[in-house]
């Protein structure tokens, strides 16, 4: 079957922390025998900052980010057996959501694929004339990266058919132990874009336990840092490529994972960097969400803070063996558990089951 894919980028994770989410996801659905384009705009600056090529296994567009070239793309619906639009892609989304549910064949299995499920959900509380409520009568899946019952729930009152949480997970060819290098060496680190709705919790969580730990080094990854106060012992990195994840990962004693406001409000929502630590053997350190033992078992596999006072002691007594044997659990359980294959199977049977339930319907 074909799909039609329209999401933020496949070949960039430059503001774009959905993009390895994407990759595992896709390749995995592929080697199903899913043939896949991927539609992407070219917006800030992501042309320019790729983290890899186009795969073998997935065709991908990149279209000027006008409204010329995104009709011409939302066209290309029409070729397609799947057609997905997914949140977050970054140029006239409503636009292009409308246009896309214009040109997908009526025969078409219709899906949107929601990365930020619990913002999602605000906004549409919060607006009730947002293009979304409407186009929910014509999609006939909701797909979202994470959110449990209580995401499922909220798409349902809003008038979705169908909603099935796709949580994120590992690609182990992808991500995995590697040998660890100098340049990120440290105590704790941690990995994301400076963004409105995390930037509080990052203060919080990191850049206070910091200030706490004068005798510890401390490293900060991603785009958007570098105008920001930090104590001395904080050192910024910039922007760091998915080719440096895993040496990133495994190299500090630990890392930190913060969830965005949403995310930790809503729980069950796991991002990307957990399974991308977990599989490369790191020790992470994550903010408290409801669910997290689903995925991995605090104490053991995942070390749990409820404020930055708890990150705080937990650097001052975890020992490097301690911080290897959770990193050696976490690899486990994940690799077990956790994979991209495993969702793919999900995946692949609840759009299965939509074409056989039209089946039987037009018998």
């Amino acid at each position: 079957m074909k799909i039609a894919f329209y999401g933020s980028s496949l070949l960039s994770s430059y503001w774009n922390g959905a993009a390895t989410y994407y990759r595992g996801l896709l390749k995995a659905l592929s080697q199903l025998g899913y043939e896949i384009t991927f539609y992407e705009p070219d917006v800030y600056d992501r042309r320019n900052n790729r983290d890899i090529e186009a795969p073998e296994w997935c065709a991908v567009v990149v279209y000027e980010a006008t409204r010329h070239a995104l009709m011409q793309v939302a066209a290309h619906a029409a070729e397609a057996d799947i057609v997905v639009k997914a949140s977050g892609v970054g140029f006239e989304d409503e636009a292009l959501l409308r246009a896309v549910l214009d040109h997908a064949r009526r025969d078409a299995l219709v899906v949107f694929w929601d990365v930020d499920a619990p913002a999602t959900l605000g906004q549409l509380r919060d607006e009730p004339d947002h293009p979304l409520h409407a186009a929910l009568r014509q999609i006939d899946l909701v797909l979202t990266y994470g959110g449990g019952d209580p995401v499922v729930w909220a798409y349902r009152a809003m008038g979705a058919k169908e909603c099935v949480p796709i949580y994120n997970a590992l690609d182990p060819e992808t991500h995995h132990p590697v040998a660890s290098q100098a340049r990120f060496a440290c105590d704790l680190a941690f990995l994301g874009s400076r963004l409105p709705d995390r930037e509080a919790r990052v203060e919080a969580f990191f850049l206070d336990p910091a200030s706490r730990l004068q005798e510890q080094r401390f490293l900060l990854g991603g785009s958007g840092w570098g105008d920001k106060p930090l104590p001395g012992n904080v050192s910024w990195l910039g922007h760091v490529g998915t080719r440096d994840h895993n040496a990133f990962n495994v190299t500090p004693k630990a890392v930190l994972n913060i969830s965005r406001d949403s995310m930790a409000a809503n729980g069950f929502s796991p991002a990307t960097r957990v399974f991308e630590a977990a599989g490369a053997g790191a020790c992470l350190i994550t903010d408290a969400w409801l669910g997290v033992e689903l995925f991995l078992k605090p104490g053991e596999e995942i070390l749990v803070a409820r404020d930055g006072g708890d990150v705080a002691e937990i650097m001052r007594t975890l020992t490097p063996n301690r911080a290897k044997a959770i990193g050696a659990s976490a690899l486990r359980r994940v690799r077990g558990e956790h994979t991209y294959a495993m969702r793919a199977a999900v995946t692949d049977t609840v759009l299965r089951r939509h074409f056989e339930r039209g089946t039987v319907e037009a018998a």
